[in-house]
This record gives C-alpha cells, sequence and structure tokens, in this order.
C-alpha cells in the first residue's frame, strides 16, 4: 500500500451539508503541543504553511515559482513526501504557479480549490498538475469546515457560490485557521467588497490574532471597517521587496498602524513563523 493511501486511510474524507471533515488518528497525551503557521518566502505571491502538532499539514497557495520547494523542505527530511491538504485560494500565477512544483514533488491527500476559469499558461500548467495527481478534490463553499487533525480547525468563510466567471481575486478562499483560542484569518487576494460582506456576515466571527492582508497590502483590500472587526494583533504582508507593485500600499500601512497592530513582511525578514500553544501566539 502506498504513503498516501494509508494517510487516506487515517483522514477520511466525510461529506456533510456544508461541511467537509479529516478524521484523524488519535496521539499521545502529555507532550508540548503547538500549532505552527509559516508566511512562507517566496517573492511576489502567497504561500502559507500549517503544521498541526499532531502532525498534520496544509499548504496554502504555492507562490509563484519552485522557491517554494526551498522552503518547504526547511526543518523536514527529505524523505516526507507527503502533504495532507493543498488549498489554491484562486487560479492566478503569484498562488498557483510554484504549486505545480509542489504537486510534483510530494504526494497530496486533499486539494481544495474553486471552480474560477483563468486562462493563462500558470492555470492550464496547474489544472495538469492536479489531473496528474489523483488526489481527492474538494471544491470549496462558505461553510464548509476541514478538521486537521484532533487540534486545528480550518473554517471556509468564502466564497459562496458558483465562481466560474468571476473575477479571479474575488473568488478567493478565504480561511479562518483556529487552535484553541487562537484565530488566523488568511484571505487571498480579497478585494474590499468581498471585505464588508464578510465583516456583514459574521461580525465578531472574524475576530483572528493573525491576519494576512488580502492582496499582499495592496489599496484593493484591508479597508478600516474590516480591520476593526477582526482586530488582529498581527498583519502579514506576503510580497517582493522593492517589488513593481510597491506592496504594501502607505494607505494600508497608516491603516494598520494607527490601530497600533504589528506590521511584519516577508519582503523584510523573509519566511514568517508564527508559533501558538492555543492561549497565545508570538512570532518564532
Amino acid at each position: 500500500m502506498s504513503v498516501i493511501a494509508s494517510r487516506l486511510i487515517f483522514l477520511g474524507v466525510i461529506f456533510c451539508i456544508g461541511v467537509v471533515a479529516f478524521l484523524q488518528p488519535g496521539t499521545g497525551a502529555g507532550s508540548p503541543q503547538n500549532l505552527s503557521v509559516r508566511f512562507l518566502d517566496v517573492g511576489q505571491g502567497d504561500a502559507i504553511h500549517v503544521q498541526t502538532p499532531d502532525g498534520y499539514e496544509m499548504l496554502i497557495d504555492g507562490g509563484p515559482t519552485a522557491l517554494v520547494l526551498r522552503e518547504l523542505s526547511k526543518g523536514r527530511s527529505f524523505f516526507d513526501a507527503t502533504i495532507d491538504v493543498v488549498l489554491a485560494t484562486h487560479p492566478d500565477s503569484d498562488h498557483i504557479g510554484g504549486l505545480v512544483d509542489v504537486l510534483q514533488r510530494y504526494q497530496v491527500a486533499t486539494i481544495v480549490q474553486t471552480n474560477n476559469i483563468n486562462d493563462t499558461p500558470a492555470a492550464a500548467a496547474y489544472d495538469g498538475a492536479v489531473t496528474d495527481e489523483e488526489a481527492n478534490i474538494v471544491l470549496a463553499q462558505a461553510g464548509q469546515v476541514i478538521q486537521l487533525g484532533a487540534s486545528t480547525t480550518v473554517r471556509i468563510l468564502a466564497p459562496a457560490g458558483d465562481t466560474t466567471l468571476w473575477r479571479s481575486n474575488a473568488a478567493s478562499i478565504i480561511v479562518q485557521v483556529s487552535f484553541g483560542a487562537i484565530d488566523f484569518l488568511l484571505t487571498g487576494d480579497a478585494p474590499l467588497e468581498t471585505e464588508e460582506y464578510l465583516v456583514g456576515l459574521y461580525q465578531a466571527q472574524m475576530q483572528s490574532e493573525v491576519l494576512k492582508l488580502g492582496h499582499h497590502g495592496s489599496k484593493t483590500s484591508t479597508s478600516g471597517l474590516f480591520l476593526d472587526a477582526v482586530q488582529p494583533d498581527f498583519a502579514v504582508v506576503s510580497a517582493e521587496l522593492n517589488g513593481r507593485y510597491g506592496h504594501p500600499h502607505a494607505a494600508v500601512v497608516e491603516r494598520v498602524l494607527e490601530r497600533e497592530i504589528e506590521l511584519v513582511s516577508t519582503a523584510q525578514v523573509g519566511t514568517i513563523e508564527f508559533v501558538t500553544d492555543g492561549i497565545s501566539v508570538w512570532q518564532q
């Protein structure tokens, strides 16, 4: 039996109304257990690596190139070639380009994506890699829940509906990763209109200790209304140093800092790792 087949026996997939649940094996009690969320340094793009204390991995986006493989290899055995869940927020090249290399290097049990159409070479290459992977495919919809092991819950907040012909940024999958009392809100490239919709729909449930700023800190995202709803302690920008887009935008930086939110950027410090014990969260 292959490694990935064995993993699937433990994971399993149950479809309920609006819910996707991944079953997990138990882990020994009493040992230190922390969740790690790394915002990987992949240049101008997004790639977020979630590692649970009971050994599950989720990769959200893969940046534009194979640079993601360098970051994923750090701290892991060369022979560890499996990832439980890959989630592609939307089919723009700076989010899925590197996932082609990830799917070629790793055996992936489950791929979460939308049906949004992007007529680009990067999107075509990604679609081909997904087909070749023969993983379980889940089309994301608001209300679904992914249980990563015994400890970590991933709630899909958006999109809602058929995203086939939506603008790709508006189709972004937005997730809230929860571990104990600590939450991470990961927004893809969601624009201001989506943020306003989410605040109206979820209100206080949006509160999260760590927020990944939408669209790399572009002025098309991160309104004051959204920041006031999320109330993060940390705001993360995933972008390249001195990039042609100028991310993050000065107005966004001002809105973040005037609320005394700590702003951190992969452009300045490289890969950013947060660790949480479920009670507090800190930057490693």
